[in-house]
């Protein structure tokens, strides 16, 4: 299966900068990148990267595609291209595992959503060319309307693999608790750790 990875490096992580420096942000984000594509090609996909910055790239094993458009309008130009079944999996699933893209790919339905946490789309497969993405605001919503009104079934898939994107210092947890790849070791080279207060768990970093 063709599976779109969108990824930019154009201030990347934007919302772990009280944690993370910019250079930080970026070597991070090429972390889980990394970690997506390896899985990917492991659950039998064939990885491409679709990015704003194909200029900046030069340390994928995959093939890069520029499009300097925002998400949804590149994303849309894959879809319409397309002549075979499509996947489009987000470069920050740092718990991604092949066995939780494997069911992604192989579940039936026209539309296949993997929803993330506050309404996100994390990944889909597309099957039919009546559909199309719109990744604004609460995009899963805005998915599963899009089926409906174009008549196509809809399959969605329970995953906290596949539900857990990276956006926030709070996700770091997450990484570190469920995480075994690139990601986790790049948070444990840089000082991350668990750290719980109040029954909560969350992550400090050493000096």
């Amino acid at each position: 299966m063709q599976v779109v990875i969108p990824y930019t490096t154009r201030d990347p992580k934007s919302r772990l900068a009280g944690v993370l420096d910019e250079d930080e942000r970026r070597a991070f984000a090429r972390a889980m990148r990394t970690d997506v594509v390896r899985a990917v090609r492991a659950a039998g996909g064939v990885p491409t990267i679709l990015t704003t910055d194909a200029d900046d790239i030069d340390d994928v094993d995959a093939p890069v595609v520029g499009d300097d458009r925002a998400l949804t309008p590149a994303v849309n130009a894959v879809l319409d291209d397309a002549t075979s079944d499509v996947s489009v999996v987000m470069a920050d699933l740092a718990l991604v595992t092949p066995d939780a893209l494997r069911r992604l790919f192989e579940s039936e339905g026209e539309v296949v959503i993997a929803p993330g946490r506050g309404g996100g789309t994390n990944a889909l497969v597309v099957r039919h060319p009546d559909f199309h993405v719109d990744y604004h605001d609460a995009s899963y919503r805005d998915h599963r309307a899009i089926a409906d009104d174009a008549g196509l079934s809809v399959t969605v898939i329970d995953s906290m693999r596949l539900a857990t994107d990276v956006d926030e210092p709070v996700d770091l947890a997450e990484v570190l608790l469920h995480g075994a790849g690139n990601a986790r070791a790049w948070l444990e080279d840089a000082g991350f750790e668990l750290e719980v207060t109040d029954g909560r768990v969350g992550v400090t970093r050493s000096d």
